[in-house]
């Protein structure tokens, strides 16, 4: 299977590490660390040197209880440090779900938009389907950031966040996206409880029958601290053993903060023969 983009069309063969680059103030992990252009430049050249097959930039934080943040804003973080990154020779992905930052970036030369919101801003269809080949990520969320942690509830998570995709894929197909250019993240700690994001855990691999890659984003979550009870800079070995149980369970793209324990630990997977597709 193959995740076409801009520049790059991925082989889907082995799984992918997307590194993850905040250049936002106030990211639940890292936020600050690379609001400044020179830090974030070292960062991309750090996880690129540590195995990232993908970058992912962002520039309004995600995180629950989240301010919104201008496009003017947004892009003015975001543009700098893509140019920049374009250079690495690695796909770049704009972690965006505004239809005007997605059209600057893609304008500039984005290979990927991953959007929290699946497209359905007004214009983000639009902006996407209007250019050639760019790869998108279309993930579920339930609420929006400011309010998606307030008692979550779903009757069958798997179930719903499945047909939310399923709806989201099919309104990509009938305006003409490729299905290769599409993968589907199911929104770990997005509008979901601890229970949930483990139910999404346990039966993943339902959501292959979707046919799309799934692209899986579990580290540093808060879920995991719950389980372990340790602080968000303490979750690298959570985030690993997530990592690897999502792709155990299907997952084609795991997006990370910590990249070289990651892609050492996909090696090992890989070589014990444990992986599967």
């Amino acid at each position: 299977m193959f995740w076409q983009t801009t520049r790059f069309r991925i082989d889907l063969a082995r799984p992918q590490v997307m590194g993850i680059v905040n250049v936002t103030p106030d990211s639940f992990s890292d936020g600050g660390r690379l609001t400044e252009f020179s830090a974030a430049i070292r960062h991309c050249e750090q996880l690129v040197a540590e195995g990232a097959d993908m970058l992912d930039i962002g520039g309004e934080s995600t995180r629950p209880g989240s301010t919104p943040v201008s496009a003017d804003e947004e892009l003015a973080r975001v543009l700098p440090v893509l140019d920049a990154a374009l250079t690495f020779g690695r796909p770049v992905s704009i972690d965006t779900h505004k239809p005007e930052v997605m059209r600057a970036v893609l304008a500039r030369g984005a290979d990927i938009v991953n959007d929290i919101n699946a497209l359905q801003a007004p214009g983000a269809l639009d902006a996407v389907v209007g250019h050639a080949s760019c790869g998108v990520c279309l993930m579920h969320m339930r609420g929006d950031p400011a309010t998606m942690q307030q008692r979550p509830q779903y009757d069958d998570v798997l179930r719903e966040v499945g047909g939310f995709l399923e709806e989201r894929l099919r309104a990509c197909r009938a305006r003409g996206l490729a299905d290769e250019r599409i993968v589907l993240d199911p929104g770990i700690g997005f509008g979901k409880s601890v229970e949930h994001n483990l139910d999404l855990l346990r039966r993943q691999r339902e959501l292959l029958a979707l046919g799309r890659p799934l692209l899986l984003g579990w580290s540093r979550k808060s879920t995991l601290g719950t389980i372990t009870g340790r602080d968000v800079s303490q979750r690298l070995v959570a985030s690993v053993a997530a990592a690897l149980a999502a792709v155990q369970s299907g997952a084609r793209i795991v997006r990370v903060h910590d990249v070289a324990a990651t892609v050492d630990a996909l090696k090992v997977w890989a070589a014990a023969g444990l992986a599967r597709g």
